[in-house]
């Protein structure tokens, strides 16, 4: 069965289709012989660079002893035909090809591992793995990541990629890393921004890192959200992130803020010992399962008398976000799920998270986008269902913003 297109794999191919002119089987053919040829043609360039220990141009002692010495040709043998390709030299001739090593002319086998690594998203040591299990020895980390930065173009397409009109509901979530910067180990914020289209689909739409908190801040991203093509938001649903409130205001007036309910139980019951939990949890699921505003208000004051005594102020939040937190209780059992059961931005999360578990300390802000990019393509991939219940969803969230859905 055909594989559906996605709205960015029909601008990949319309891109083609107009860069190579393409109008028949054979131009097609040709087209994708040259993309091949092209990546092999970089990979040789980044090997090199790594096995010299330096860049084209770069004055150092290393660039005495060993450089840059042009091109050799070699025709070499795939599966789309013969092509040829320029193998960059050195000085020394102590340049040992890994993508296609000396004598050898046919690379028909590996094409698809190749293009596999690439579309997995695989870590910096998973695709030395698997160039070691290829070709029978290892590729050092410096030279799988001057290979993977080729994709960096291809993240900044999908960080300007154009987006729906009209988001029902948005989900903005926060994720810790360790990011190497100046010579010391900080902690940095990823904020993932994960849209619910019209037709009930969840979609990643960004990924920032790195800046303060502030309603500066949250106004460049939503603005930035704005210049993509999204003129409309019904509800954005976040923690309590410091500015939110005041950019949805000023970017997307029309927007209401709903306080995340996840992150309100997970917060109040942090410090909960493991005994308690399951009761107090109870309790705050009496708040926002109420049938109403005035039933979840008693249940919150009755929570709050009940674990004062032993858990004080831990029920402080949820008083003083009520203005937020409220909005939900206007929405029927099922609507309430779609804004508080984030169980698509939960399962992105742990994979990032596994990331982190992984690499310990990023090199770098770009390291960290790029594994973040590799990871959503891979996990996003499988979101071919609809939000639960979206039909129940749509037809409330019509009623309730009304003329702002179609």
């Amino acid at each position: 069965m055909a594989t559906k297109l996605t709205a960015e794999k029909k601008e990949i191919i319309g891109n083609l289709i107009e860069a190579y002119d393409i109008k028949t089987t054979k131009d097609i053919q040709e087209a994708l012989k040259d993309l091949l040829g092209g990546t092999i043609q970089e990979m040789l360039e980044s090997e090199l660079e790594d096995q010299i220990g330096h860049e084209r141009y770069e004055s150092t002692e290393e660039a005495k002893t060993n450089y840059r010495n042009g091109h050799k040709t070699k025709q070499l043998k795939t599966s789309m035909g013969a092509m040829e390709i320029e193998v960059p030299q050195d000085r020394n001739s102590e340049f040992e090809p890994i993508i296609v090593p000396k004598y050898k002319r046919d690379v028909s086998e590996i094409e698809e591992k190749i293009i596999n690594m690439y579309a997995r998203g695989q870590s910096t040591r998973e695709i030395s793995e698997q160039i070691e299990d290829i070709y029978g020895f290892e590729a050092s980390a410096e030279l799988v990541s001057r290979v993977t930065d080729r994709i960096v173009p291809e993240i900044e397409e999908w960080r300007q990629r154009r987006l729906a009109e009209v988001y029902p509901i948005i989900f903005i979530d926060c994720i810790m890393f360790s990011v190497r910067k100046e010579k010391t180990v900080q902690k940095m914020a990823a904020y993932i921004v994960m849209g619910v289209s019209g037709d009930g689909m969840k979609e990643v739409l960004s990924i920032e890192i790195g800046e303060t908190e502030s309603s500066r801040y949250w106004l460049g991203v939503l603005n930035g959200l704005k210049g993509r093509g999204v003129r409309d938001i019904m509800v954005i649903c976040a923690d309590g992130l410091t500015g939110i409130k005041e950019a949805i205001e000023a970017a997307y007036p029309n927007t209401e803020y709903q306080h995340c309910i996840v992150h309100m139980v997970r917060n109040t019951l942090r410090h909960v010992s493991d005994k308690d939990k399951k009761a107090y949890a109870g309790d705050l699921k009496g708040i926002y399962q109420a049938a109403d505003e005035e039933g979840g208000l008693k249940a919150m004051k009755e929570a709050q008398a009940k674990w004062e005594a032993k858990y004080p102020r831990s029920m402080n939040r949820w008083e003083e976000r009520w203005a937020e937190i409220c909005p939900i209780f206007k929405y029927s059992a099922e609507v309430r799920k779609a804004l508080y059961t984030t169980n698509a931005i939960e399962s992105l999360n742990s994979q990032y998270r596994r990331i982190n578990s992984k690499r310990g300390v990023f090199p770098g802000e770009d390291s960290l986008m790029k594994a973040m990019y590799l990871t959503t393509v891979q996990i996003t991939k499988k979101w071919t269902n609809k939000v639960r219940d979206w039909g129940k969803v749509y037809g409330e969230m019509s009623i309730l913003f009304p003329g702002r859905l179609s």
